[in-house]
């Protein structure tokens, strides 16, 4: 799973979200590292639709514009679930080996 998907899908552990909304809580939730542009958004958003991870949950009319409100589905949840389990694994590879005396810097981070 891509980075962008992983947040998008994080994003709406919670609750449903419109599009505005998801690009801030991907923004959030990577610390500023993914950065979503608005066509990106919804064409992850249609494609994961289309796999059933995440659905349209409500449709609103805001300003004279239609306002989609996604939801993740059991099987996005589920999705979500293993890529966190997976990377969880990956970064155990790393922190588990070698000298535990390195200290741990987090990306944007400054260094003591």
């Amino acid at each position: 799973m891509r980075e962008p998907t992983y947040y998008i899908l994080a994003s709406l552990q919670d609750e449903p979200l419109h599009g505005y909304a998801i690009i801030k809580r991907a923004g959030e939730l990577s610390r500023g590292q993914v950065r979503l542009a608005t066509g990106t958004l919804y064409a992850a958003l249609d494609r994961l639709a289309g796999e059933q991870l995440v659905r349209v949950s409500d449709e609103q009319i805001v300003n004279g514009r239609a306002r989609r409100y996604y939801t993740l589905t059991e099987a996005g949840l589920v999705a979500l679930r293993e890529e966190a389990a997976r990377l969880a694994d990956a970064a155990r590879i790393v922190t588990e080996h070698g000298p535990k005396t390195a200290p741990v810097v987090r990306p944007g981070a400054v260094p003591a």
